[in-house]
């Protein structure tokens, strides 16, 4: 599942600069030879980047995913969201922390409380919907720059579609409203937001990418005045899976958000990483 952040668009961090590189290649090749060594050939489903998939959580089994995303500036996100099946694979909570830099360190942004509902899929059907609700609250610090200073409430439509063996889709509408306090102003700010994601299951456990995502989203600008402003980033990655004996399965993976039209000149890297595995032994159909 995508994370519910609201922070920055996207979740695109703008802060301080840096010149620190990222080992790119060396990171490739171990994800290569992590989806080749994997104990088994169970596959991967729920580990997108930018897009939420349609899949909730299967009865018993936990997923813990982070992701970390830093541009050329140097600023940097890190989210953390655990989720959890309700009873059953048909409801499905969850919840979002994020950390963003800030200063000469990082602060905590607004936390989410997610709740999601599947409506359509089951098995090996090729079609499955899941909306989701969540509820944002105001952790994070307006001064700082890592919250908006007032609850929030944001709606997600995730759609995920098997078009044959090896090509998957995922498709997303969601909007968001907040109710945010800015240098003692309060305002309504929303937002809107659009995704889309290709996946070719080039293995069993190796995956290549192509998502899209775009926003429209509001913000209070120079004396407090309020502002539109669009971001559409274009991110190829790749993922590839360990799965353990134990019914664990790891998946770290690695994307390029490149920014275009209104956008265009971002250029940030993200790292994912996934750890799914069962807590109690699922019930009998």
């Amino acid at each position: 599942m995508k994370d519910p952040v609201r922070s920055t668009p996207l979740g695109n961090p703008r802060m301080h600069r840096s010149t620190r590189r990222y080992s790119v290649l060396r990171y490739y090749s171990l994800l290569l030879a992590f989806s080749v060594s994997s104990v088994g050939a169970q596959g991967i489903s729920d580990n997108s980047f930018l897009v939420e998939e349609a899949y909730n959580q299967e009865a018993g089994v936990v997923q813990h995913i982070s992701n970390f995303r830093r541009d050329r500036a140097g600023d940097w996100l890190f989210t953390f969201t655990q989720e959890w099946p309700a009873s059953s694979q048909r409801d499905q909570l969850s919840y979002t922390l994020p950390l963003q830099s800030s200063g000469a360190g990082g602060a905590l942004g607004d936390v989410a409380i997610n709740y999601r509902r599947q409506l359509v899929g089951r098995g090996e059907q090729p079609m499955w919907f899941a909306p989701r609700l969540s509820v944002v609250f105001p952790t994070g610090s307006t001064r700082k720059g890592t919250g908006l200073g007032g609850p929030g409430l944001q709606l997600n439509l995730p759609l995920s579609t098997k078009v044959d063996r090896t090509i998957v889709t995922h498709w997303n509408a969601g909007a968001t409203i907040t109710r945010a306090r800015v240098d003692g102003v309060r305002a309504t700010l929303r937002s809107l937001t659009a995704a889309a994601s290709a996946i070719w299951l080039l293995a069993p456990t190796f995956n290549l990418m192509l998502e899209g995502a775009w926003d429209r989203t509001e913000v209070l600008g120079d004396a407090n005045a309020r502002a539109t402003e669009n971001h559409f980033v274009l991110l190829p990655g790749m993922r590839g899976a360990i799965n353990l004996s134990s019914g664990m399965q790891i998946v770290p993976g690695f994307g390029v958000p490149i920014g275009l039209g209104p956008s265009r000149g971002q250029r940030d890297l993200f790292f994912y990483l996934s750890i799914e595995h069962p807590f109690r032994r699922a019930p009998k159909p």
